[in-house]
């Protein structure tokens, strides 16, 4: 993982680097005295985080953030004052580090910077898997995630339900579902998956998706109840 420090006092740029040298696997990229020289580093090679100063000449570490853009670094601030913490946490920083920073919570906040970027990983291989393959009489054909309405087990094949038609897969249910994202199917029973995007009703247990009654097994009630938006 490599960081940029910034901050505009060198004692507290050295204090930093000391602390970054602790960490096995985090780098220091760059040191930087102002915004500006981030920012300008920050376009012109990959980095994972900014050790950011807030109150620094000219721009800020506030007003640097507002500025990176959707490709941001994740941020960790770290400063003398405790007055910007809800501005900070507005921006959606990693964490808020106040000098002087001790070991321990430095640590906690590179854990904490770990944590954000598996998350991000998780969600990009998500974002991957908006489409799958399946065998068709020796073809393979392309199927994307939207259409598909639900999944239903048979012996130790799969029926891929889309509202134009079903597909045959020679699969078990549980090796589908991992190739399918996660965050918009969900199973509901032994022998069924179902987009939680395409269900049209649910009465007395029962999912109704495009005339098809699906029912839910009660291991699984609890669990759609907390995906689905309920006002």
């Amino acid at each position: 993982m490599k960081c940029i420090i910034v901050d505009d006092n060198a004692m507290a740029r050295m204090a930093m680097e000391k602390l970054v040298g602790q960490v096995k696997d985090l780098t220091i990229a760059a040191t930087c005295e102002n915004a500006m020289e981030a920012y300008n580093l920050v376009h012109g090679q990959p980095v994972d985080l900014l050790l950011l100063d807030i109150e620094m000449p000219g721009m800020s570490g506030l007003e640097l953030t507002k500025n990176l853009g959707p490709k941001s670094p994740f941020i960790v601030f770290t400063t003398a004052k405790t007055d910007y913490a809800v501005d900070a946490f507005e921006l959606n920083v990693v964490d808020y580090l106040v000098k002087p920073i001790e070991p321990g919570r430095f640590l906690k906040a590179i854990d904490r910077v770990k944590e954000a970027m598996e998350s991000t990983k998780e969600q990009m291989e998500v974002r991957d898997k908006e489409f799958v393959f399946i065998r068709d009489s020796g073809v393979l054909k392309k199927i994307n995630a939207e259409d598909i309405l639900y999944l239903e087990a048979m012996g130790d094949y799969v029926k891929v339900f889309t509202p134009q038609k079903f597909h045959i897969v020679h699969a078990t249910l549980k090796s589908v579902e991992e190739k399918l994202p996660s965050s918009k199917f969900m199973r509901v029973h032994r022998s069924y998956i179902v987009a939680l995007n395409k269900i049209d009703f649910i009465e007395e247990g029962v999912i109704n998706i495009n005339g098809t009654a699906i029912p839910i097994a009660d291991a699984f009630r609890t669990s759609l109840n907390s995906r689905l938006n309920l006002l």
